[in-house]
């Protein structure tokens, strides 16, 4: 069954199609029944909300639980779960229900959206895909509205459990405690940090890469991206966690009131979710500079390519810092657990930095000018959170101007589909160069 035209790319489709869901969304937030008063949402409100949710963000410029009425928060938690694992994941499941056979322009669809290798078997990935999410969502919410069910009555701790189980799991950072205070009140509660920071990691590693962990029992095999994307991920996850609890362990408006063992989960909450859940335990105005520069830093890189964490991606980051030492050390090539990467990846990772870097930096400056009166680091934090996907806020967003919004709406848009994505899905089909020009050496350095 043909879902797409032939003369539609796969990058171009999956821009078209998460616009489509944003648009959607954004028009059933503006009915009266989607918010608690009544009244709807005015539809730049809408629109900035259904990016965040679809883009799996967590930036809101009203607080989620105060604002919208029951409908409102299940057409956000609808789109924070399409968003998340990708509308072609959901289509492919109807089709496959429906008995429809996948074409090939499907596939190499589906091959789009997660970044695969390789449009072999993808199917059948897609699939355990959705039966995993299921899983890990089903666990996390179980025991969330167990610790909740202490706090609140059975039946608002069973939809608190399974509304952020699906808002953490799919990296998003919405959450229903109301007065934008996210989980601060859990920040030394074992149950609660521990769940989370589990299902943030599991949520941003990446479908392939989970995928691969569950054949390795049969296999015993683990691709080279893998094995990048695992240790990366436990090297920032780790050094992070030391370093904020060094920076905050003092500060008494943050860990410094702590026992040993808050302090530690505190530290390991702050390390996991900038990348990118949005959720927080800890007061981010609150925080030691020394901190946020160091989430800014985490934001700006965020999980595992083909999950639904956003950032330039931890494979990215390795790659870049491979280039870097094997420059420094003389070596010719760029080695990653024996293995030499390509050239072509080498570039990619390049150009995907660098765009990040420029669209943080515009959005930086842009902001700096239509939204005065605030210190340089939040409007660098906000760029950053936006363009990472990430959903954590300073306070600045709920006090953007309209055109403040319209900019923030883009970074988010921009980054949860990645700026090579939006660039293919731009420029023209890309052609085989039939000369070439003389080289040329510049001075580098």
């Amino acid at each position: 069954m043909k879902i797409f035209k032939e003369s539609l790319n796969p990058s171009k489709i999956l821009v078209m199609g998460f616009a489509i869901l944003i648009l959607v969304g954004a028009f059933l937030l503006t009915f009266p029944v989607a918010t608690a008063d009544g009244k709807g949402l005015p539809f730049l409100d809408a629109l900035f909300t259904a990016t965040s949710a679809t883009c799996v963000t967590g930036l809101v410029v009203v607080d989620t639980e105060e604002a919208f009425s029951l409908f409102g928060e299940l057409v956000i938690l609808s789109l924070i779960q399409i968003g998340g694992l990708g509308f072609m994941t959901f289509a492919t499941f109807l089709f496959t229900l429906l008995g429809k056979k996948i074409s090939l322009k499907e596939r190499i669809l589906l091959k789009e959206a997660f970044n695969a290798a390789s449009t072999l078997d993808i199917v059948k990935i897609v699939k355990r895909i959705l039966i995993f999410t299921v899983i890990v969502e089903g666990i996390g919410a179980i025991i969330l509205s167990i610790r909740f069910s202490f706090d609140m009555t059975i039946g608002k701790a069973i939809y608190f459990g399974f509304f952020h189980s699906i808002s953490i799991f799919n990296n998003a950072g919405f959450d229903l405690m109301g007065g934008f205070k996210s989980l601060t009140e859990y920040v030394d509660d074992p149950f609660v940090v521990l769940t989370v920071c589990s299902l943030i990691v599991i949520g941003g590693l990446g479908f392939i890469v989970i995928h691969e962990l569950y054949e390795y029992p049969v296999t015993h095999k683990i691709s080279l991206h893998s094995k990048v994307v695992l240790f990366t991920t436990l090297m920032l996850i780790v050094g992070a966690s030391i370093l904020i609890f060094l920076f905050e362990y003092s500060n008494d408006k943050t860990l410094g009131p702590l026992s040993s063992t808050g302090k530690a989960l505190g530290a390991l909450f702050h390390s996991i979710t900038p990348r990118t859940a949005g959720a927080n335990t800890l007061p981010m105005a609150d925080l030691t500079h020394a901190t946020l520069f160091l989430t800014i830093f985490l934001m700006f890189i965020g999980g595992g390519s083909g999950s639904t964490a956003g950032g330039i991606k931890v494979s990215t980051f390795a790659v870049l810092m491979a280039t870097a030492f094997s420059q420094l050390k003389g070596r010719e090539d760029v080695v990653l657990f024996k293995r030499r990467i390509v050239m072509q990846s080498i570039l990619k990772a390049l150009t995907v930095a660098m765009s990040g870097i420029m669209i943080v930096v515009s959005v930086t400056f842009l902001l700096s000018i239509t939204e005065p009166g605030h210190d340089f680091i939040l409007y660098l934090f906000e760029a950053t959170s936006a363009f990472g996907t990430v959903g954590l806020s300073m306070g600045l967003t709920p006090e953007l101007s309209p055109f403040g919004r319209v900019l923030i709406i883009l970074t988010m848009f921009v980054g949860r589909l990645g700026p090579l994505t939006l660039g293919f899905a731009i420029s023209k089909r890309r052609k085989k160069e039939a000369y070439h020009y003389i080289k040329g050496n510049i001075m580098i350095g």
